[in-house]
Order: structure tokens, then C-alpha cells, then sequence
């Protein structure tokens, strides 16, 4: 069994920042990519962020240069900084981790429960 449990959402003021983290536990083996979705109500979930496990990023063009994913191998975890944040940055946010497990060892996509970030005044 593999969890990812996301922590760090809620309401903040426009401009303001929060952190998101993500943990990974369960009988991983390796974990490949972990990253970050949003969903905002009526729209698609779209990525955020994502990282390798050797450090390599991408980010969605809405907010480079205003959130920054990092991750903690040792730990499992993945964390996304958010910073100057805008009403549409409102969604629930999934953690997502590419890993291979104990029991398969063949790569699979796993993902967090959600956590709700609001942006308003």
C-alpha cells in the first residue's frame, strides 16, 4: 500500500504565499517523478509543477517565477512554494509521485487526496 498526503492548503489574501507539502509512505522501492495538479471548478486538472528525482523542474507557464517545487528524497516529499498569489489560483491542488513499489516494481502514477488552496480577499 502506497499513501500521499498532502498538507498546507487554505485561504490566503491575494499576493500572499503558502506552502504545500506531499509525503510519500508505503512499501515504495523508487520514486521517479512527484509533482503537483490543480483543478478549479469547471476546468480540467492541469500540472503545475513537476520534479525528477535528480532535480530537473517544469512549470506551467500561468506561474513561473511565483511558485517553486522542491522535493526531499530521503523523505519521500514534495513541496511547492507558492508566492504572489492571484483568485486564480484558487483549485484543489493533487499531489502526484510516479514510483515503483516493493511488490511490482513497474512504475505507476499515485496521487494525493487533494487540498483545497483559496485565494480571495
Amino acid at each position: 500500500q502506497v499513501q500521499l498526503v498532502e498538507s498546507g492548503g487554505g485561504l490566503v489574501q491575494p499576493g500572499g504565499s503558502l506552502r504545500l507539502s506531499c509525503a510519500a509512505s508505503g512499501s515504495i522501492f523508487s520514486i521517479n517523478a512527484m509533482g503537483w495538479y490543480r483543478q478549479a471548478p469547471g476546468k480540467q486538472r492541469e500540472l503545475v509543477a513537476a520534479i525528477t528525482s535528480g532535480g530537473s523542474t517544469n512549470y506551467a507557464d500561468s506561474v513561473k517565477g511565483r511558485f517553486t517545487i522542491s522535493r526531499d528524497n530521503a523523505k519521500n516529499t514534495v513541496y511547492l512554494q507558492m508566492n504572489s498569489l492571484k483568485p486564480e489560483d484558487t483549485a484543489v491542488y493533487y499531489c502526484n509521485a510516479e514510483l515503483r513499489t516493493i511488490a511490482t516494481m513497474k512504475p505507476q502514477d499515485y496521487w494525493g487526496q487533494g487540498t483545497q488552496v483559496t485565494v480571495s480577499s
